[in-house]
């Protein structure tokens, strides 16, 4: 059982202080009739509350699929820049998500974000060993000596870069695909440039086995469908 003031500010936008007055309005129903307080006990399972006529439904957690555009960071607030949070539409705000690792401010494509700190740290985890595939344009054209040298896995500084995959488009060999089961900084260009070549344009376009829905614009964001979500086991 719940508090209907709760379930309301978990599910909606709306303030706890907003929701007395919604109450005090009769706006507020539950299972047909009029909630007579706020803090009144609920069935967030199986009682069916509606605000101004509109059923709401109980969640905590949300999962969203972001196509996300240059020039924005991964992190929920910075001084200086766009934050990828500020893509979230405002009727989903309220569930505060945070993205799901990162992407380098100046590469496109597929970021998760979430209030699930469970499926974060699953998602994240060494042991899941989640490959991340990136589409790259690059200055030069890749050669079948690089693939060997991705699969080898690479040794810097500060981090051993797994063994990783390299595709060359047939078409235009300065077209690659990258899949990486780490996410270091600059991870992809990184490897590129010990194969000698600099990375002009980068997006991933996968993680595991979630695609980027093409039909999802640059900057927009929607939620994952349950059979999305299922592809990681969730």
């Amino acid at each position: 059982m719940m508090r209907l003031d709760k379930f309301l500010s978990d599910a909606t936008a709306y303030s706890r202080k907003e929701i007395r007055t919604l109450v005090k309005r009769r706006a507020v129903v539950v299972n047909g009739a009029a909630a007579q307080n706020a803090d009144m006990k609920i069935d967030e399972t199986k009682d069916a509350v509606c605000v101004n006529g509109v059923p709401v439904l109980y969640r905590k957690f949300i999962y969203l699929m972001l196509n996300k555009p240059q020039g924005f960071l991964s992190a929920t607030e910075d001084d200086r820049d766009p934050v990828v949070v500020d893509l979230v539409p405002d009727e989903l705000k309220h569930f505060a998500p945070f993205p799901v690792g990162r992407l380098d401010k100046d590469t496109e494509g597929l970021l998760l974000l979430t209030n699930d700190g469970q499926f974060d740290h699953e998602l994240m985890s060494p042991r899941k060993n989640l490959y991340k595939r990136y589409y790259a344009e690059l200055d030069l054209p890749a050669t079948p000596e690089d693939i060997q040298l991705f699969a080898a896995g690479m040794e810097f500084k500060e981090f051993t870069a797994k063994p990783a995959r390299l595709e060359i488009d047939p078409e235009n060999p300065r077209k690659v695909y990258v899949e990486i089961s780490e996410g270091k900084f600059h991870q992809v260009k990184r490897m590129c440039e010990r194969a000698g070549k600099n990375v002009l344009f980068l997006k991933r376009i996968a993680i595991g086995s979630l695609k980027l829905d093409e039909n999802l614009e640059c900057g927009k964001v929607r939620e994952l469908t349950p059979e999305e979500l299922a592809l990681f086991g969730w």
